[in-house]
């Protein structure tokens, strides 16, 4: 209502009240109404990209498992092998890639293996790390494990690591990739990786790992339930100190052109965007997150506080999209899949045969 139909009529012998604070301003209850960030449905849609990957995950596992039983059991073989499992054998695909760039021959045993692992380095080039934060199923299980332990044992607010401690243990899954650099890019010639990818191990590498899930030693369930309880206490600690696959990305996020931006002058340091950060970076003291440890998740940006504070790339309204984050990554996993499908670079070109004579090398089952 405005201030002209408050103000009593001219000439009026009734006393006239004195005007109401929200009376002076005419726009105050859009004033007292609290900033509503457009960007805050971005953690809601990225469970849903998440749980759609698991949920695929599980049905190739699940495709998976009925291929390995058909290949132990001693008639036909009529199951097919799903080529989305090869995702879970990086090792394998890093080898590949080796010979690929020094042969130009694309992997035969492992295809979509590849091709996945180049997709998510391409991801990386043009929207850092969001591979981890939107595509991932360990990602989407150490989020879930952060949830878990929010609703559980941190209800008011998460324990900080310091950082004194935050950064070497940082460290360690960049130690890890270089072990593995140096071991197959540097060390392995293509003599031995040409007799690795023609093994019956790398043929079933994939069933050896269904194997070591189904059926964990001790060891292994150990250092399992060990990893869960510590993600219950620190956030992501799979993802932020042991994850080699993480640390290649976020070393080519590097060349990357996006990244999020904060406006200081727009900022009113609420600290709400560190405090939604999965990784702890400190984004309120920061002009530009350029840290190897950004996942592209864009939780920061959908906690803000305030309009025009975050964006991505550029400052203010001239900030581009932060939904061009997750459809860039998407976009690069399907278009890689699409690629390879029309190809023929998907598939596996091994008759099934010759897994069950790998399976019986090995002793599998």
């Amino acid at each position: 209502m405005s201030t002209q139909h408050d103000a009593p009529a001219p000439h009026s012998k009734t006393p006239s009240a004195s005007p109401s604070p929200l009376a002076i301003l005419p726009d105050a209850p859009a004033r007292a109404e609290k900033w509503r960030n457009p960007y805050r449905a971005l953690p809601r849609v990225r469970w849903v990209v998440q749980l759609a990957y698991v949920a695929f995950l599980l049905l190739v596992a699940w495709q998976f498992v009925r291929f390995h039983d058909a290949v132990l059991g001693d008639g036909p073989i009529s199951v097919a092998r799903p080529p989305a499992v090869e995702a879970f054998l990086p090792i394998a695909a890093l080898v590949a890639a080796k010979r690929f760039f020094l042969t130009r021959y694309w992997d035969v045993v492992h295809p979509a293996g590849l091709t996945i692992f180049l997709a998510a380095i391409a991801t990386a080039f043009v929207a850092r790390k969001a591979f981890c934060s939107w595509v991932c199923p360990v990602g989407t299980i150490s989020r879930a494990l952060e949830w878990l332990g929010r609703k559980t044992l941190w209800r008011r607010r998460w324990p900080a690591v310091p950082r004194w401690l935050d950064l070497p243990l940082s460290a360690v899954k960049y130690l890890l990739l270089a072990f593995f650099l140096w071991t197959v890019v540097v060390m392995m010639p293509l003599e031995a990786i040409e007799g690795f990818m023609q093994a019956p191990y790398n043929l079933a590498a994939d069933a050896k790992m269904l194997e070591l899930f189904a059926h964990p030693s001790a060891t292994m369930a150990a250092v399992l339930g060990g990893l869960v309880a510590l993600s219950l206490v620190v956030k992501h600690a799979w993802c932020r100190w042991l994850c080699p696959y993480g640390a290649l990305l976020g070393l080519a996020s590097f060349l990357s052109p996006v990244s999020v931006r904060r406006d200081p002058d727009a900022c009113n340091d609420c600290r709400a965007c560190t405090r939604a950060c999965p990784n702890e970076i400190q984004v309120h003291a920061k002009l530009r997150v350029l840290s190897t440890e950004c996942t592209g998740c864009m939780s920061c940006v959908a906690a803000c506080s305030t309009p025009d504070c975050l964006g991505v790339t550029r400052k203010g309204a001239r900030a581009w999209s932060p939904w061009l984050v997750p459809a860039a990554t998407l976009a690069v996993m399907l278009g890689f899949w699409a690629v390879a499908r029309a190809t023929g670079f998907w598939e596996a070109s091994v008759p099934p045969e010759v897994y069950r004579v790998a399976y019986r090398i090995l002793g599998i089952g």
